[in-house]
């Protein structure tokens, strides 16, 4: 049998999490196993997000090829820095929106609306598992299927064999990690909750199919709504990494017995994403006061990334 969280450390946050599920899971006072429900932020938390989200790199080709058909379009953001490979202003749009600032947000998601409307969704479903098949990472040069958390996945089959069900709860699109979340992480489709653009159901094709407005994002005080909506439970443990995922990190701990789990990229070793810090700030000073569990990439992971086959 292999052996649980093997590619974490022995420090004090692997020691609170194997306490918190010995704790949850043994004894006269378990807690029932229905109620066993632990949540994770993707970007950052269960894969790597810079020097852009993997959904804002599929949209940027998208924008790319948009733009170079037609110049009105590529003299206007984002248009113009995927035209551009301007990456630092797309990943900027991201940062601010964790800052507080929503202006280029804004900006980022009437774009993206435009790309889908009208398609259906099995078309969306079909073009995203190609471009996760055919993409590599940016910075990396690696596929993206292989760019998740070893000790993340790890501890989404850790927190499984203690009879927890996980879900994925992202600000990320829902649709666009749907065709992945089963490969990489092991998570149906039916437990992924993330932002959604609005849909119809077109009765001519008999087909689902996205509409012209953006229905909900799923970051900050949503998460905790979107969690209660669809889970109907308040889950025991979570875990992110920016400050959009503190309101999950909090409503977890309303119950009795729970475990708040931030990932913080601080290391500069080269193994894996370069440390950052940008879009946590808040999430990083609350740590103590709000009783959070840092995991440190540097000293919690013995491993960033699984090897390549």
């Amino acid at each position: 049998m292999s052996t649980p969280l093997a590619s974490w450390r022995e420090s004090a946050s692997r020691d609170a999490i194997v306490e918190f599920v010995e704790a949850v899971t043994t004894g006269p006072g378990a807690v029932p196993q229905e109620e066993r429900i632990g949540v994770f932020d993707n970007d950052g938390t269960l894969w790597t997000e810079k020097p852009m989200p993997t959904q804002l790199h599929y949209i940027v080709e998208q924008w790319a090829a948009a733009g170079r058909e037609d110049p009105t379009l590529a003299a206007q953001q984002p248009y113009k820095a995927a035209v551009d490979g301007d990456y630092a202003w797309l990943g900027g749009a991201i940062d601010k929106h964790y800052a507080g600032d929503d202006s280029d947000l804004h900006t980022l998601i009437g774009a993206l609306v435009r790309t889908t409307i009208g398609l259906s969704v099995d078309d969306y479903q079909a073009a995203v598992a190609a471009f996760y098949r055919d993409a590599r990472h940016l910075t990396l040069a690696r596929a993206y299927t292989t760019v998740s958390y070893q000790p993340m996945v790890e501890l989404l089959r850790y927190l499984e064999s203690h009879g927890f069900t996980c879900y994925i709860v992202s600000g990320g699109d829902r649709d666009f990690m749907r065709p992945m979340t089963v490969d990489t992480y092991g998570i149906p489709p039916e437990r992924v909750i993330g932002s959604a653009v609005g849909l119809r159901y077109d009765s001519d094709s008999n087909d689902v199919r996205y509409g012209e407005n953006f229905d909900f994002f799923d970051d900050g005080p949503q998460k905790p709504i979107r969690i209660w909506t669809r889970i109907g439970r308040r889950p025991l443990l979570a875990a992110g990494n920016s400050n959009g995922d503190v309101p999950m990190l909090r409503f977890v701990q309303k119950h009795p017995r729970s475990l708040s789990l931030l990932v913080h990229h601080d290391d500069d070793s080269g193994r894996g994403d370069a440390p950052y810090d940008k879009g946590a700030e808040d999430a990083l000073a609350q740590v103590e006061s709000s009783g959070f569990t840092r995991v440190s990439v540097k000293d919690d992971w013995e491993t960033v990334f699984a090897p390549q086959s």
